[in-house]
């Protein structure tokens, strides 16, 4: 089985190609990446050395995709991954349409002409903003929980957001081109009969991830606390109190793996994964976690709401462990030591990453 990956040398990508590397004997992999990411540079001499075929590319260049190598399976992990991309820095609106929407236009082509399968990597933020700042929630041990003894509306509930929980716009720009994308790649798996799996992620994190305030969250809090950098709780009575879910890639892998080797061609083809909310975490819980582990280093509070803030989300796994006999195996406190590790032994990641 030969797999490509798009945005190879990015955290996700790289990470995905060393857990497939592990898990299954004799895969061929191959990935494309135009290194354009600040530390994406840093992956390619190791996935070289690891045996992948690495292409210096644009997939937003319909020609640099035409000259790929034929793949069984594509994996689209190439993205601009923050959820202020195109209003708040990251880039120009503009870029981001041409990175996560009109790319994907070619990495379907790619997939027409090979008859290759899609998976697609999606966010939790194809999520109606105002439906998840309205969810009922109540504070626990410093972080938004989920007020489960309240009316919740469909798609929510103790284990989590499915996909069955409103797309209803506003939901970002970010969040726009990832549920477009959604519907544009199952369109032509149906039109030209090649399978598409669409799986709408929680917040991927593990060491090596190229962190910053904006995305990467729980590697860039590390980072930052381990180098005493100012931080900050922002929005929500400045508390942090905000709460995401940890999903580390490897485990990821392990649900496209079982996608890849499922036949079937009719039912669901959108799931969610992420940590879920065993493996969610606060900011506030965050910075403790950093205290207990590098000592006191106190964030300032800001009240100010940023675009696209929300309190809470966490991924609810349950259909794809029905349909694939698949659950995440790294715990939070794993996912966090692993990060640790890594920043002790790289105190210049933060610049690495373009902070």
């Amino acid at each position: 089985m030969k797999v490509l990956i798009t945005g190879i040398c990015g955290f996700v990508g790289s990470a995905l190609a060393t857990a497939l590397r592990e898990r299954v004997e004799g895969i061929q992999l191959c990935g494309i990446d135009n290194l354009m990411r600040p530390g994406s540079e840093t992956n390619r001499a190791k996935l070289r050395a690891a045996g992948v075929e690495f292409i210096h590319g644009d997939i937003r260049a319909d020609s640099d995709l035409a000259s790929l190598p034929k793949a069984d399976w594509v994996i689209d992990a190439a993205a601009n991954p923050s959820v202020l991309a195109g209003v708040a820095g990251g880039g120009s609106s503009r870029q981001l349409f041409e990175h996560n929407l009109a790319s994907l236009g070619n990495v379907l082509e790619y997939c027409r002409r090979h008859s290759a399968g899609l998976l697609m990597l999606s966010s939790s933020r194809v999520y109606s903003i105002a439906a998840l700042a309205g969810l009922p929630m109540r504070v626990a041990d410093d972080g938004f929980e989920l007020d489960t003894g309240s009316q919740l509306p469909a798609g929510v509930g103790e284990h989590g957001i499915d996909v069955d929980f409103s797309t209803q716009a506003p939901i970002s720009l970010y969040g726009a081109t990832k549920l477009a994308a959604e519907v544009m790649a199952l369109e032509y798996g149906a039109a030209f009969q090649f399978p598409v799996w669409v799986t709408r992620c929680g917040v991927l994190a593990g060491a090596g991830q190229f962190g910053t305030p904006d995305q990467g969250i729980f590697a860039y809090w590390v980072n930052a606390h381990l180098r005493r950098r100012p931080l900050q709780f922002i929005g929500f009575g400045g508390k942090g109190h905000q709460v995401r879910d940890a999903f580390h890639p490897r485990d990821l892998a392990g649900l496209l793996l079982a996608q890849m080797e499922t036949a079937r061609a009719d039912g669901p083809r959108i799931y969610t994964a992420g940590g879920g909310p065993g493996n969610a975490m606060s900011l506030a819980q965050l910075n403790a976690w950093c205290d207990s582990r590098f000592g006191a280093h106190s964030p300032q509070p800001s009240t100010r709401l940023r675009p696209y803030d929300i309190p809470w989300v966490a991924m609810d796994n349950r259909r794809a462990a029905t349909d694939f006999a698949w659950r995440p195996g790294t715990g939070v406190d794993n996912i966090l030591e692993e990060i640790a590790m890594h920043a002790e032994r790289h105190p210049e990641w933060l610049e690495t990453s373009g902070v």
